[in-house]
């Protein structure tokens, strides 16, 4: 075995092992804070007083898991550092080329999270958190701050025809496309997509992690494949602290990812594919995640334009189903079952592009 995947197996078994050890304690802990769920009672238009009858009983769940696995991303980056530095390996997890990026985006919309979070369990703003608006301000700002620091530090360098470097978008069984100073505001767009619809996927139990859980292994498998080692590190790290967390988000969810976890990871999904220029995988993979908003978007546009009639009985998707009568298990088990389909064909693209 090579240094890699031993450098790789080595962080993957850390993080197990940290994660089972330390989540039990964690619960407890939010129990202790009242660190818990706050289903909403306003809905962007309106009241959600359906949706309120069918989660009610959630009320008080332990949230924010998402914390521990910004700790145990954290604590193995240390580590790796303090590691290097006593000659026990060769590279750590910090390193501008391959993890600065995912790093910095884990933090700062991981940060914006645990506020939305808090201000849920306290009960703070109309909606019980932070405003929809203030929040895409949030991850705007981010956003714009990621996208100039990688067009103009690490973009795609690819030679055209005449010698030059250029920034480039990978094209299915075609050419590159060259976006120039286009790609920032694309960057931007996506990044916004991406952490909101894992965000708005996050409402049953163990209904979001196991697909961000399905959508980093491919991420895991593409980034070695570019040579990526240290990201393929990261992703690892990520997805064994993810089954250690759905060992305890099984229904019923012995607590729940909050925003501190699915803004953020799903932020860092596209930074993955962007350090990997894959961003038709990603919407292959994550068309769970496109559909659950689009549901939303359609729901929203309805109301508006239609007086307040609705095309679904709640949105996003996932709650309609249940309204309709599916039980919460069969809704998670079937979206699992087209979540794992949609990761095959995923590498299968990306293995003929």
């Amino acid at each position: 075995m090579n240094a890699n995947l031993i450098l790789i197996f080595s962080f993957w078994l850390a993080t197990t092992t940290i994660g089972i050890f330390i989540i039990p304690y964690y619960i407890e802990l939010l129990k202790k804070l009242k660190i818990g769920k706050q289903i909403r009672e306003n809905a962007t238009i309106g009241k959600a007083l359906e949706f309120m009858k069918l989660h009610e009983k959630k009320t008080w769940t332990p949230t924010m898991w998402g914390g521990i696995i910004l700790v145990v991303v954290f604590f193995m980056v240390l580590m790796s550092v303090i590691f290097q530095k006593l000659g026990l390996i060769n590279n750590s997890l910090l390193n501008q080329k391959e993890t600065y990026l995912s790093l910095f985006t884990l933090a700062s919309i991981g940060l914006l999270g645990g506020i939305d979070d808090y201000m849920n369990i306290k009960n703070v703003g109309w909606a019980k958190g932070m405003s929809v608006k203030v929040k895409l301000i949030g991850l705007f700002i981010f956003a714009t701050l990621w996208a100039l620091w990688f067009y103009y530090k690490l973009g795609w360098n690819v030679l055209d025809g005449a010698g030059n470097y250029v920034r480039t978008l990978s094209i299915p069984f075609q050419t590159n496309l060259e976006l120039g100073i286009y790609f920032i505001p694309l960057f931007i767009f996506i990044i916004l997509a991406t952490s909101n619809s894992v965000n708005i996927t996050d409402g049953l139990d163990g209904l979001s992690g196991w697909l961000l859980l399905f959508s980093y292994s491919v991420y895991a498998y593409i980034t070695y494949d570019h040579g990526l080692f240290l990201l393929c590190a990261l992703c690892m790290t990520i997805i064994w602290a993810l089954i250690a967390f759905l060992w305890f988000n099984v229904k019923p969810a012995q607590f729940y990812m909050g925003d501190i976890g699915s803004l953020s990871l799903g932020a860092n999904l596209w930074i993955m594919a962007m350090l990997t220029n894959t961003l038709f995988v990603l919407i292959i993979i994550g068309a769970l995640f496109i559909f659950e908003t689009l549901s939303v978007i359609i729901q929203l546009t309805s109301k508006k334009l239609r007086k307040g009639k609705k095309i679904f009985r709640i949105a996003p998707f996932h709650h309609h189903l249940e309204a309709i009568g599916w039980s919460e298990e069969t809704v998670v088990f079937r979206l699992w079952l087209i979540g794992v389909i949609l990761a095959i064909v995923g590498m299968i693209f990306y293995k003929l592009q």
